[in-house]
């Protein structure tokens, strides 16, 4: 007999002694872990780690927890601390008095200073705020900002920021964190956006990659290929076909040693030549962020050692 879980039963990864299955449940009433392909109880009285209230809407739920927002790594204190709201009004909605104004207006004060009172603490701040900023203007997803938290956090430990510009190492620690999470930001697309140049940035990834103990992979070609086509509005089959090319090119070792936006912006201008989806050279090298002359140079070597005919 099969049995599914009903809405009080949750799915967990467990795997049954008498018949092998992983298809077990928790059942929340009884307090009981059963198998769902042959109903043996595995085990019993397991404790609710649940809350003790019931909500039926998000209203209900929002008023009666009683904890806060998750620890983040990007916020500087990660999100422990407290702060005294700056609307002049008490829990029923009513104005506070003159009087209790200016003693909220000290509290507030002090509050703020006991928050950031160290050296680590202030430099945790403007880090946080600026990998905030960075990473809204480059679209960077929630788990990598998290990296690059993780990251930073790790080279001020070791004293590595001392020195140096706070803003490189926040470029270089997102940098990292994207090449970690396989998003395709080269070094020149987060030089645009970020408060630095790119001599620094590069000098600041190279401190970390040799002191942190991080192992990031090495971008590849087909990384960049979807993003630089989406930015042209190439279709579909014409991205897939860039794609094939970079995987021939790989088979045959004409992608080691080769900046893997090049290759990327030279196979794109090959599919688009196939598919009938011709972009310039100028327009590739703008959205891959390379030049002209490396399109050029790229898309020539790969369609001598492919044998891939390109039509004037």
């Amino acid at each position: 007999m099969t049995t599914t879980p009903s809405k009080k039963e949750t799915k967990i990864l467990y795997r049954c002694p008498e018949c092998g299955s992983t298809n077990v449940f928790q059942d929340l009433n009884r307090g009981e872990l059963i198998c769902g392909t042959c109903g043996l109880i595995i085990d019993e009285k397991l404790i609710d780690k649940g809350p003790e209230w019931r909500a039926f809407n998000s209203e209900e739920n929002n008023n009666r927890a009683r904890t806060g927002s998750p620890l983040s790594l990007t916020i500087h204190d990660k999100g422990l601390s407290t702060t005294i709201d700056w609307k002049n009004q008490d829990a029923n909605g009513k104005e506070i008095s003159v009087r209790k104004r200016a003693e909220l207006y000290r509290m507030r004060k002090w509050q703020i200073r006991s928050i950031v009172y160290s050296a680590q603490s202030r430099n945790l701040t403007i880090a946080m705020s600026e990998l905030e900023r960075l990473s809204s203007q480059l679209g960077i997803p929630k788990e990598a900002k998290e990296t690059a938290a993780l990251i930073y956090r790790k080279t001020l430990n070791k004293r590595l920021v001392r020195g140096r510009s706070i803003e490189g190492i926040v470029a270089a620690s997102l940098y990292l964190a994207c090449r970690i999470h396989k998003i395709p930001r080269p070094l020149d697309e987060i030089v645009i956006q970020a408060r630095t140049n790119r001599k620094e940035l590069g000098q600041s990834v190279r401190l970390i990659l040799k002191e942190i103990d991080i192992h990031p992979p090495v971008p590849s070609a087909m990384d960049y290929i979807p993003k630089i086509g989406n930015s042209l509005g190439l279709s579909g089959k014409t991205i897939y076909t860039a794609i094939d090319i970079i995987k021939q090119a790989k088979q045959k070792g004409i992608t080691a040693g080769k900046d893997p936006g090049g290759l990327a912006a030279a196979s794109i201008y090959i599919a688009g030549i196939i598919q009938y989806e011709r972009r310039t050279q100028r327009e590739i090298a703008e959205a891959a962020h390379v030049t002209e002359v490396t399109v050029r140079n790229r898309y020539k070597d790969l369609a001598t050692k492919l044998n891939i005919t390109i039509k004037p």
